[in-house]
């Protein structure tokens, strides 16, 4: 089991390209304490609003997002003009590089999540999940 567990909030079309194994990089623009080997939940936020599966860290990478681009343009699953958009103004930008991705067995619709987890709200960006919080899932 990873030291640490992330959940993160990402939208539907990127989940999809992470679990595709078409992007292999998630970007950020706050640094979260990852590491190689840690593992991310993937939470897709509205209209999926379920936790689909997880991905294992690789390495995570701070950068200028001038030079984050030109590491990760071609693995990151959005445009030159999405990418400035996202960090317009942005002195740092940070990619989670995937080592590798998977969809859990079964699926955990929000109201299971609340079902399971007293008080879970989906984060806006991330929020760390202990080893308990991730026992009472089911899903590490």
């Amino acid at each position: 089991m990873s030291i640490h567990s992330l959940l993160l909030s990402i939208r539907p079309k990127y989940a999809e390209q992470i679990f595709a194994g078409q992007k292999t990089v998630e970007l950020r623009k706050v640094k979260p304490k990852v590491s190689s080997g840690d593992t991310v939940l993937v939470y897709v936020s509205s209209p999926t609003k379920a936790l689909l599966g997880a991905f294992e860290v690789d390495r995570v990478v701070e950068e200028t997002p001038h030079n984050l681009w030109n590491t990760v343009s071609e693995a990151a699953g959005i445009t030159k003009e999405e990418f400035a958009n996202y960090y317009g103004g942005a002195e740092k930008a940070y990619g989670i590089f995937i080592k590798k991705s998977w969809h859990l067995d079964v699926p955990l619709a929000l109201s299971s999540l609340k079902d399971k987890w007293k008080n879970f709200h989906p984060p806006q960006s991330y929020r760390y999940v202990s080893s308990k919080e991730a026992d009472i899932l089911g899903v590490l």
